[in-house]
């Protein structure tokens, strides 16, 4: 008998949790459950599974419908190995009116989908799902060589990502207890002035991270998994999105990412403080993006470069156009850009400071860049910055996060042969590089990981003044995935 969950559905508080029973005619690839609830249908009704969900596939998911007799049925739901509970509401259900009163009976019925069965033969089924895996990984960095195969076997072997210590009080730098699992091509971002939010994200063998959705508070230190309710879909597991957030609406926007051959150019949003997921349908049209940028400017997501896919068998290729979406109409543009733009890249960093936006880097395989360009937000105009100093190597899957008000420091990220572990500032007054080299700055190489500015949100009536860098995960393009939390004092890094 192969694991499946068991599957509930909670229609009044006062009451217990009634159990869905499986339907005999299931088959192995779509198992149905159904449950005869008596009218008038609730008000509200949670959904949730209990149990093991190790026999459904990474993909797997469970579609939950609604049913009253004599009128068609409705899909309320879909739980996922990431969320395996919803609240559903009726108030939302207008096309049921008439299924909210009366006497009868309505059913709840879910469908699981992407079951994988364990049989006797499961070592050849795991070595088949792997040998499909790895024909199908395409979140890999650009002229990544074979030669590297037994590297990435023993530094896999070392486990150097599972052991966490818990971070000293003082200078320095130090890491976070906690425990999201080692990953990169995450997103990370805040929530509020004490809270930051990890989404998504690669581990070991390329393997989507079932533990997708993580909180840090950064005054405790402490991780803690989040579980968060959801108006229909969520976000599936996915690499190379983005996701912003809001102060002024305490709403978090992902968008974007690929998982294997899927390409998203979905918007979800995280209302953090009902903490529920809602799946946006905007107008208009972007395209399906992977590694491109994402940053917030008067209450809109600008949107730059990255990859998308091409029909079968043209490589991917690389965007060097802006999207602007607009949460208030929900709804895609693209504004009239002036000025000499930057070639199409993904995977570069992106740098907003009041409303200069600094792009740097990224790459259009075979080639990585180490350009910079600056795109300002009021007149939307783009220049190339003709810089001081010597400009840090060509990069990509590198991360940028502002220092000051004038100053912005990268990181690490992959060559193209190697991933990197040096550290650079710019000064936007005098145009200049500078290379920084200190004790408290990460020295393991990482690439795909993400780095913040703390605080990262405005206090009220308060300038934004970043005092931590906090940097997360990523990986060294030999098969290690890291899950080090670190925290940076600004002041100690930088010589004012």
């Amino acid at each position: 008998m192969e694991p499946v969950p068991e599957l509930y559905v909670l229609c009044d508080t006062q009451k217990p949790p009634v159990r869905l029973q499986r339907l005999s005619s299931s088959s192995h690839d779509a198992l149905s459950f159904s449950a005869n609830l008596t009218l008038p249908v609730p008000p509200q009704m949670l959904v949730f599974s209990v149990g093991d969900w190790s026999g459904l596939s990474n993909d797997g998911r469970v579609e939950v419908q609604l049913e009253v007799k004599g009128l068609d049925v409705v899909r309320i739901g879909t739980m996922t190995h990431e969320t395996r509970c919803f609240l559903w509401e009726r108030a939302s259900w207008a096309d049921y009116k008439t299924g909210t009163s009366g006497n009868g009976e309505f059913s709840v019925s879910m469908v699981i989908h992407g079951q994988v069965a364990v049989t006797a033969n499961r070592p050849n089924q795991e070595r088949k799902k792997r040998k499909r895996l790895k024909e199908e990984e395409e979140n890999i960095c650009p002229n990544k060589g074979s030669a590297k195969g037994q590297i990435t076997q023993q530094k896999a072997k070392s486990g150097k990502d599972t052991a966490l210590t818990k971070m000293a009080s003082g200078k320095g730098n130090g890491t976070i207890s906690g425990f999201p699992t080692g990953r990169w091509g995450h997103a990370l971002c805040p929530a509020d002035s004490e809270t930051v939010i990890l989404i998504g994200g690669q581990g070991s063998r390329m393997q989507f991270c079932k533990d997708s959705m993580w909180k840090l508070n950064t005054e405790k230190k402490a991780w803690s998994p989040v579980e968060a309710l959801a108006d229909g879909s969520t976000p599936e597991a996915r690499t190379g999105h983005t996701a912003v957030f809001d102060p002024e609406s305490h709403r978090i926007y992902v968008f974007g990412g690929s998982k294997n051959r899927k390409w998203f150019n979905d918007v979800h949003i995280l209302d953090t403080v009902a903490w529920r997921w809602r799946s946006v349908e905007a107008q208009g049209k972007v395209p399906p993006l992977s590694y491109h940028s994402c940053s917030l400017f008067r209450g809109e997501l600008f949107v730059f470069g990255g990859v998308f896919p091409r029909p079968h068998p043209e490589p991917d290729g690389c965007s060097d156009s802006i999207y602007i979406f607009d949460p208030q109409h929900e709804i895609w543009y693209q504004p009239i850009v002036l000025g000499n733009k930057p070639a199409a890249r993904s995977g570069h960093s992106a740098c907003l400071l009041d409303r200069e936006l600094y792009v740097f880097g990224g790459w259009d395989t075979p080639v990585c860049y180490n350009d910079l360009y600056l795109l300002d937000l009021g007149f939307m105009e783009f220049s190339a910055v003709e810089v001081n100093g010597s400009s840090p190597t060509p990069r990509c899957w590198h991360s940028a996060a502002p220092v000051s008000k004038s100053r912005f420091l990268i990181h690490g990220g992959y060559d193209g042969n190697q991933a990197l572990n040096d550290t650079y500032i710019f000064n936007t007054v005098t145009k200049t590089w500078t290379t920084l080299v200190h004790d408290s700055l990460p020295c393991s190489p990482r690439a795909g990981y993400s780095m913040l500015s703390l605080p990262g949100v405005k206090g009220d009536g308060e300038e934004h003044t970043p005092s931590e860098l906090l940097i997360f995960g990523g990986g060294d393009n030999e098969g290690q995935f890291y899950s080090d939390t670190v925290r940076l004092q600004i002041s100690e890094i930088l010589d004012d």
